[in-house]
Order: structure tokens, then sequence, then C-alpha cells
């Protein structure tokens, strides 16, 4: 199963996902004021004192985990192949939601805030693991074109 290059790049799509809910989508830093949006909450650090929201941000947490999750069953589905594309279109749906949810929101706060900030690893991770789902999907098209030309060559 791991000998697959399609398995390979959904690995990568999980591994992408997991690390961008520990790290910032949007950080600035006002003054003694550090704002700080990640996928799960959104914090404000002023010295000691941590004020954490973590309504509606958690949403793109929750889209985040709902991808890795069906990566992760998309890599146990490789013997049905049809399956997995599906499941990879599904896939590719929830990271787009998650990725413009961290956007949303990432722009609310810059206006809110009048901070122009910097966007961190949490924007860029689910992106790369888009990518890399894009790829995985490719190989499996290529997998199944491959399985039904052998099938018509008998």
């Amino acid at each position: 199963m791991w000998q697959r290059k399609q398995t390979i790049f959904l690995g990568v799509t999980v591994l992408c996902l997991v690390l961008s809910i520990f790290f910032p989508v949007w950080i600035a830093v006002d003054g003694g004021e550090e704002k700080m949006l990640f996928p799960l909450h959104y914090t404000i650090k002023n010295g000691d004192v941590r004020n954490t929201l973590y309504f509606p941000y958690a949403l793109c947490a929750v889209l985040t985990v709902a991808a890795a999750t069906i990566a992760v069953i998309e890599i146990g589905k490789f013997e049905n192949r049809l399956l997995q594309l599906k499941l990879a279109a599904l896939n590719s749906l929830l990271m787009a939601a998650a990725i413009g949810s961290s956007v949303y929101f990432a722009t609310r706060l810059i206006k809110a805030n009048q901070l122009a900030g910097a966007y961190g690893l949490g924007l860029w991770l689910p992106a790369v693991a888009m990518i890399s789902n894009m790829f995985a999907n490719r190989f499996i098209r290529k997998d199944e074109k491959l399985v039904r030309d052998s099938d018509r060559i008998r």
C-alpha cells in the first residue's frame, strides 16, 4: 500500500493538515499586545494576560480535521479506486472551505484591528495539502486507466 505514489501524497496531505492546526494562520503585534489566529482559536496576549476565543474560529479546525480524516479513509480504500476519486473530490472541497474560512477570519481581524500582521504556516499548509491531494488524485486516475486498459486487452 505505501509503495504507491498516491498513498505517499495522501500521507503528505494528512501530515500537512494535522500540522496546520498547531501553527498560526495570522499573527500581528500591536505595541505590547500580540494577536494570533490559529485554526482552533483567536488569542490576544497582553503581557501575562491571555484571552482566547474559540467560536467561530474553531470552524477552520473542524474542517481541517474532517479533511485529514477523509484522507486517512482514502488511504485505506486503495482497492476501490473509484471511491478514492470521490473521496478526493470531497476532500478538496473540505480543504478549500478550510482555507476560505481561514482567509475570511484573518481578513476580518485585519480590518477590525487595523493591523497588517503576517500570515503563518497555518494558512499555507492546507494549500500544500490541497496540491498534494491533487497529485494523489492524478495518480489514482492513472492507476484506474491502467487497470481498465489491461481488462480490455484480455
